[in-house]
């Protein structure tokens, strides 16, 4: 448990600066979708502000993961809400899009790593909390 409390800062450093890169479907929204997905942008003006606004609402998630990796107070939330993006991303991919798997399997597997050691963390951290609580400490008479 410890190993995780002392490394959480470089995992949500690496975690927040891979997911910031999906700020490129914001501002080249064909292109991000050709690396991601192998398929080009095509449909109504519509598809393209969805685009990219999916592509900056990621890259908003790398950004808050690496501002929570130096702001503790702030990381279970931080964690939580990565953590909960990334689940949905996958269980879209493995429900709509194993069409696709060849292309962002990588991105799925890395993405699930990143989600065991968020819920490690909140697990191991929420453990030191309970043990340190003094409302959970026995009190003796």
């Amino acid at each position: 448990m410890t190993w995780i409390r002392r490394n959480i800062r470089w995992i949500m450093i690496v975690s927040g600066v891979l997911t910031t890169t999906m700020f490129k479907a914001a501002l080249a929204p064909d292109a991000a979708l050709r690396s991601t997905f192998g398929e080009s942008l095509s449909g109504p003006p519509l598809a393209e502000i969805v685009v990219r606004n999916w592509g900056a609402l990621i890259g908003l998630i790398g950004g808050m993961l690496i501002y929570g990796a130096f702001n503790p107070p702030v990381r279970p939330l931080v964690l939580v809400v990565a953590g909960i993006s990334k689940v949905v991303f996958i269980g879209l991919v493995l429900t709509f899009g194993q069409d696709y798997l060849g292309q962002v399997g990588i991105a799925v597997a890395v993405d699930t790593v990143m989600i065991l050691l968020f819920a490690w963390y909140l697990v191991a951290a929420r453990t030191l909390s309970a043990r340190s609580s003094p409302l959970t400490a026995k009190v003796s008479v």
